[in-house]
């Protein structure tokens, strides 16, 4: 769905940035959480469903607390990136 919705946005010309492709900035930043050596062929959805099952969590609940976890970091980097306090 993530990535229809980037399909989407790119036939409209929207200038939009996107982390979640396998390669993007979502996946970069969940390899080193989940302490991967290695980037994932199958998949940020995949690695994420793994670990909730380890863990015995919910698989969609893991992906919102990630995906909060990502923004407050990127939050901060972006804002230290631009000379703003964080």
């Amino acid at each position: 769905m993530l990535i229809g919705y980037a399909i989407a946005s790119g036939i409209h010309d929207t200038e939009e940035d996107f982390d979640f492709w396998n390669d993007g900035p979502f996946s970069q930043w969940l390899w080193k959480r989940l302490g991967m050596a290695y980037p994932s062929a199958l998949g940020w959805a995949v690695e994420i469903e793994r670990a909730a099952e380890a863990a015995g969590a919910q698989p969609m609940e893991s992906f919102f607390s990630l995906l909060d976890e990502f923004r407050a970091e990127q939050g901060e980097s972006r804002s230290m990136d631009e000379g703003c306090s964080p």
